[in-house]
């Protein structure tokens, strides 16, 4: 770990203890097995943990304090260099981590009152918690008390990116983008969506990093979180790759859809188009004090309008985003908070994406806006408009909105089951700033791009 690193981590502390008066202890939590014990998902600390310790440890806990910070952890036992190779002290990592003190997990019990902490996801983490604070402390139950005093300060603290997040969070973007542009390449020779992912991930992982979520690969766009790769894909198709890495802990998140023969055809442009103009119109609404929630309303009205042109949605685009009809096209939010988590503090529920005093609404068209606060520079959210067509949703309004869709216009656009174009973009002092503008998304360049393949 840079000496660099450590003042970061050394700041985060501080600046916590400016936030609260009372210690913090965050536990890292512990590896699931997959069937037996030995064999384990890749253990990865909580974020929170990670956000003030640098280093994803394995059934470790801080205390934090007054800008400082104790660790506890087991040495590892003499058996283990057998399996997993000599690995660092209590003391050895209390050093690289910039620790005030180590101690072994067994002095835990005595150093907790008072303390207040956030739940880990794994049972076996928050039951201790529960354990050993005398409360209950569980991931699916809303913080109360101390504990939602430090779930406040943490989302204050990492809303804003610092400059050592920024480091990172670029990396994660620029491999993210070499991951997508070799699957793009890949897609004209691919037989299979599992070729095309698998292209892309060998990038990440020959970047020694790890995807920050389960890839989506798919031809079947309209499954908005699509974990099957057993399709084949044909000359016809689109491929929707919804594909990042994760560097040091911190997400890349990026999505592109392209024309397996090289080629949109003329209705897979035009929908691509439509959704290609509020991409672009919301990423050029973004700076600091616009709320999130109308750069959303926007990317609505912008998809309705071109709906509206191309013959698809009757009436004027106001009203039909009033009435919420683009949903059925465009159900999702825009877009969502990108750090350490690729759907960044969403642990928290609704706390870190919905500024104080705001709920989240009920509506068709806003039900799923993962993100209603205003821009502050050094945030860094996705925009992500997308375009499905979704038989489950087709069929539940057909005759709600009978007379706003014209159904048999719609038909000839059946070979565009899912578009989505989506971008990492970090709000500055005077507007915005894509991360991930290396790759290209308009289609000359994605068709040139498919050819080069």
């Amino acid at each position: 770990m840079t000496l660099s690193l450590i003042d970061t981590l050394l700041t985060r502390r501080q600046r916590l203890a400016s936030l609260i008066n009372f210690p913090a202890i965050l536990w890292s939590g512990n590896s699931s097995p997959r069937n037996f014990p030995a064999n384990v998902y890749r253990f990865r600390a909580s974020s929170h943990f990670l956000y003030f310790a640098g280093l994803s440890l394995p059934n470790a806990v801080i205390r934090l304090e007054a800008g400082k910070l104790e660790l506890f952890i087991d040495d590892p036992k003499p058996s283990s260099a057998l399996w997993h190779g000599v690995t660092p002290t209590r003391d050895e990592i209390a050093v690289q981590i910039g620790a005030s003190a180590a101690y072994p997990m067994s002095e835990l019990a005595s150093r907790v009152d008072g303390a207040a902490t956030i739940a880990v996801q794994d049972a076996a983490t928050w039951t201790a918690q529960t354990q050993l604070l005398d409360r209950m402390v569980l991931p699916q139950l809303p913080a109360q008390g101390i504990d939602l005093e430090l779930a406040k300060a943490v989302i204050q603290l990492r809303l804003i990116h610092d400059e050592g997040a920024l480091v990172e969070l670029r990396s994660a973007a620029a491999v993210s983008v070499k991951a997508h542009t070799a699957g793009i390449k890949a897609v004209t020779t691919a037989k299979t969506e599992a070729s095309v992912r698998a292209a892309m991930e060998s990038v990440i992982i020959a970047h020694n990093c790890q995807t920050s979520y389960n890839s989506i690969v798919t031809v079947h766009g309209e499954v908005l979180h699509n974990e099957e790769y057993h399709h084949p894909i044909g000359a016809g198709d689109l491929l929707l790759a919804d594909v990042g890495a994760e560097s040091a802990g911190w997400a890349g998140d990026i999505t592109r859809t392209f024309p397996v023969s090289g080629k949109f055809s003329s209705t897979q442009l035009d929908i691509y188009n439509v959704v290609l103009a509020a991409h672009d119109a919301c990423i050029a609404a973004m700076h600091p004090g616009v709320e999130y929630a109308d750069i959303h309303l926007l990317a609505c009205k912008t998809i309705a309008e071109g709906l509206v042109d191309l013959g698809i949605l009757r009436g004027k685009p106001e009203d039909l985003v009033e009435k919420d009809v683009h949903a059925v096209f465009f159900p999702h939010g825009i877009g969502h908070l990108l750090g350490l988590d690729v759907h960044d503090m969403e642990d928290l529920g609704d706390l870190a994406g919905y500024e104080e005093g705001r709920e989240r609404s009920a509506r068709f068209g806003l039900g799923y806006l993962r993100l209603s606060r205003p821009l502050r520079p050094g945030m860094l959210v996705t925009i992500e408009p997308g375009f499905y067509q979704v038989p489950a949703i087709l069929n539940a309004v057909r005759s709600q909105y009978q007379y706003l869709i014209d159904w048999e216009r719609l038909e000839q656009f059946a070979d565009v089951r899912g578009i989505r174009i989506e971008d990492d973009v970090l709000v500055t002092q005077t507007g915005a700033d894509v991360l991930t503008k290396a790759l290209p998304a308009t289609p000359p360049e994605i068709e040139e791009l498919v050819g080069a393949g």
